[in-house]
């Protein structure tokens, strides 16, 4: 089956999107002003966790429902949802008027640390610096944490600097989600002295 892609917006800053290929079938539905509530089922336990805390530390409301080829490993599972995702806040974010733009964060989750830097530069761009203490997590492979924002930053047209340090690839991961989560939620949000989209080119 060829990739099919399917989009609708659903209201102010709101996307949907599905995706169908031979290896996953996705819906995603997100709301950049949300809540921070999630119902998100990916068949990977631990992932579903950290879907959860990005959507409640970036106070995104979050829906994602996969079906994927999980007797094989948690890689297009995990890929195709970082694709799609990517693609929901492209479609939220349209034209960026008004957004702050830049952010950063940094989260620490007991001996781990995580920073993210982004830029809603509309150029794709992913940089990541570190690496997981433990190869895997559950049914998750840890460096599929790496692999996630790469594909939402390439689909989302964000650039993405990330660093990782630590000895527990729960609390590594963990923090990564959450630092990525506030740092997009910064970034994303609607700067009351601006009314123009926040580039000298006038377009993002």
């Amino acid at each position: 089956m060829s990739d099919d892609i399917s989009e609708s917006t659903t209201g102010d800053r709101v996307a949907k999107i599905s995706r169908e290929t031979a290896e996953t079938t996705i819906e995603v539905t997100l709301t950049i002003d949300g809540e921070g509530k999630a119902t998100v089922d990916t068949g990977v336990g631990f992932f579903d966790h950290m879907l959860e805390a990005f959507a409640k530390h970036g106070l995104f409301d979050l829906t994602v429902s996969c079906a994927g080829d999980l007797e094989i490993d948690d890689h297009h599972t995990v890929e195709d949802i970082g694709i799609v995702i990517g693609d929901a806040l492209a479609s939220a974010l349209g034209d960026k008027q008004g957004v702050v733009r830049f952010a950063d964060c940094s989260v620490p989750l007991d001996e781990s640390l995580a920073t993210v830097v982004v830029d809603l530069s509309g150029r794709p761009h992913f940089e990541f610096e570190g690496s997981f203490s433990q190869p895997t997590i559950g049914a998750f492979t840890s460096d599929m944490a790496r692999h996630f924002f790469l594909s939402l930053s390439m689909h989302s047209d964000i650039t993405v600097h990330a660093s990782v340090k630590g000895s527990n690839a729960h609390h590594e991961v963990e923090a990564l989600f959450k630092a990525s989560a506030r740092a997009l939620d910064a970034a994303t949000q609607l700067d009351p002295r601006r009314s123009d989209t926040p580039s000298t080119k006038q377009v993002l």
